[in-house]
């Protein structure tokens, strides 16, 4: 990927309506899933980002059958549970941690061999969370020196339902352990130290699948058929928390996102912000496909540190770079503790948001789980995204309340979850262009 910068500087107040890319997690799991039920199934809303459709050509690698009739839809004929065919190479997932960690679970219990592959960044990012216990249910996966990809999976092994305790809360890894599951003989059941997102389970069984979930708590039996079903993909909460923050920081600004999903497992920032004293209201909910949306209308409104209870973590782990940005804007340090997940992300999140807040002139303090923000004036400089999408968005609304331009380096990575950030990001008062 050629590398791309922006330069940010402080912009309007923030005005409109945005409707925001659907949701890259219910994006991957809508492809996946239509494409091991039988029948055909219609998305909207699925995301046009890089990650999801790297998903969608692997399952057309592997013999199913995808329609484009138009952007953000998908029809998709699945082949069934058991209709995969094997694929002529190493599949690749481009950035998409989500894609490699879920096809893991269910490539284990196919009968051929596959390898999963996937960009610089990804390549570097832990796999064996993933691998050991699929090796538990019967699975054999090798990975690369120190638990990296690329993966290489070895079909026809005969896979067991196993009763899993994770170590460390993951929707991925719960989820890789039941779509092997699925294939497995007996029951599969994953138990958490903390609740994680429950889209897989949600989606599943809208496709048929019976499953019993509670918060921390998934079981399923093996042998089970999916059944097509219709998708509509609500708009990211992830992506949506960068115009939450910016609307919540910039004076004068009124932001309406568009029916945003607000899984209850994915909203951790929303409870974060409205304890720092954020303006934001919900109006027009429904539920779409098992999934609760509704719109957002944020206004700003005085922001104050807090200390983030440990209990929101794992429902904001993607948000924390936006959350960086609120508490650098607000009145009091804001401390963040139980957050290692954070250096495991797409890069140290913990690490890069503390090195681009202190070069736009903030106190950041490390700790190996968390940090404490100092909040101060912005100023302007140089923040290296390292080629994570988020960190790259994060300052982007950090710049609009920076007294300088602010230069953000490779953000070609933005187009993974979030294309056309910058224009929608223009077209709502920021200040922000190509380099």
């Amino acid at each position: 990927m050629s590398a791309q910068h922006w330069r940010a500087t402080r912009g309007e107040a923030l005005h409109g309506t945005l409707v925001i890319p659907g949701d890259k997690s219910v994006s991957h799991r809508a492809v996946m899933f239509a494409a091991l039920a039988d029948g055909t199934s219609r998305i909207d809303g699925f995301l046009e980002g890089e990650d999801t459709r790297a998903t969608a050509a692997i399952f057309a690698r592997m013999g199913v059958r995808i329609e484009t009739p138009s952007p953000s839809q998908r029809i998709v004929h699945g082949v069934g549970i058991d209709g995969l065919q094997a694929p002529d190479g190493p599949l690749d997932c481009g950035n998409a941690g989500t894609g490699m960690r879920l096809l893991a679970g269910l490539l284990a219990a196919q009968t051929f061999d596959s390898v999963l592959v996937g960009d610089a960044s990804l390549s570097k990012r832990p796999m064996r969370r993933v691998t050991v216990p699929l090796a538990k249910m019967g699975a054999r996966i090798e990975t690369g020196e120190g638990g990296v990809p690329p993966l290489h999976i070895h079909g026809g092994q005969r896979l067991s339902g196993i009763d899993h305790t994770l170590e460390v809360a993951s929707a991925q890894v719960k989820s890789a352990l039941l779509l092997a599951g699925l294939y497995a003989e007996g029951e599969t059941v994953v138990r958490e130290p903390h609740p994680t997102r429950d889209y897989t389970e949600r989606m599943l069984s809208a496709f048929g699948v019976e499953i019993d979930f509670a918060p921390g708590f998934a079981r399923l039996r093996g042998g089970q058929r999916l059944r097509a079903t219709d998708v509509a993909v609500p708009a990211d909460f992830s992506s949506a928390a960068f115009f939450m923050v910016a609307a919540s920081i910039v004076p004068g600004s009124v932001l309406r996102l568009s029916q945003v999903g607000l899984n209850p497992r994915r909203t951790g920032l929303l409870q974060a912000l409205r304890m720092m004293g954020a303006d934001i209201r919900e109006e027009n909910a429904a539920t779409h496909g098992g999934e609760p949306v509704a719109d957002l209308i944020v206004r700003h409104a005085p922001l104050r540190g807090i200390e983030v209870p440990e209990a929101l973590v794992p429902d904001m782990i993607d948000e924390f770079p936006a959350l960086f940005i609120a508490a650098a804007c607000a009145e009091g340090p804001t401390v963040v503790r139980g957050a290692a997940e954070l250096r495991v992300k797409e890069s140290d999140r913990l690490a890069s948001m503390a090195a681009g807040l202190r070069a736009l002139g903030l106190r950041v303090d490390e700790t190996p789980d968390g940090a404490t923000i100092f909040p101060g004036p912005l100023h302007g400089g140089s923040v290296e995204s390292h080629d994570d999408h988020r960190i790259a968005m994060a300052f982007a609304v950090a710049a609009q309340r920076a007294d300088g331009e602010v230069l953000i380096r490779d953000v070609a990575n933005v187009a993974t979850s979030f294309p056309g950030f910058d224009a929608l990001a223009r077209g709502a008062g920021f200040g922000i262009a190509s380099a």
